[in-house]
């Protein structure tokens, strides 16, 4: 399994890539079926205790993390593109919340990508801010740090 991040100092932009030792079908299952989500989405230490997803165009996607503290932090998206088994786009709920938005940020747009390499899985998350400094703020809190420790939970979880 490796990561790679590339941040574009010149946009909005983060750009956060891993490759899974799984297939691609079920990386795709992995990241659309809530019972799946539940086990990985978020970072060390945080467990989710609620996932919907309604996958379709314009459905929307909801998942409550509580954080080791205690305080629970939404994730609230819409979705804007579906391509089965390829990809997904989100749209971060324009409210502004936590600046991560537990993992889609508020007014940010988030195009997950799969694709399927002699048997495994490279996935690739490219979120778009709506501004730097909105970008700056997620960065601040942690963003890519939270993505790759949930992306190591989705290795994990994988493996099971």
């Amino acid at each position: 399994m490796s990561a790679k991040t590339i941040e574009n100092p010149e946009s909005h932009e983060l750009l956060i890539t891993r490759t899974f030792d799984a297939p691609q079908w079920l990386v795709w299952q992995a990241w659309t079926a809530p019972r799946h989500i539940m086990q990985w989405w978020g970072p060390a230490g945080f467990n989710n205790e609620t996932c919907e997803s309604d996958l379709r165009v314009g459905g929307r996607f909801r998942l409550e993390m509580r954080a080791p503290d205690g305080n629970v932090y939404p994730c609230i998206g819409t979705f804007l593109e579906i391509v089965v088994s390829e990809r997904i786009v989100y749209e971060g709920e324009a409210a502004d919340g936590h600046p991560c938005g537990a993992g889609i940020p508020p007014r940010a747009t988030v195009t997950v990508s799969f694709a399927e390499q002699a048997g495994k899985t490279r996935l690739t998350l490219h979120t778009r801010f709506a501004s730097e400094e909105r970008k700056q703020a997620a960065a601040d809190a942690r963003f890519v740090v939270s993505w790759n420790e949930a992306l190591d939970r989705l290795a994990e979880a994988l493996r099971a």
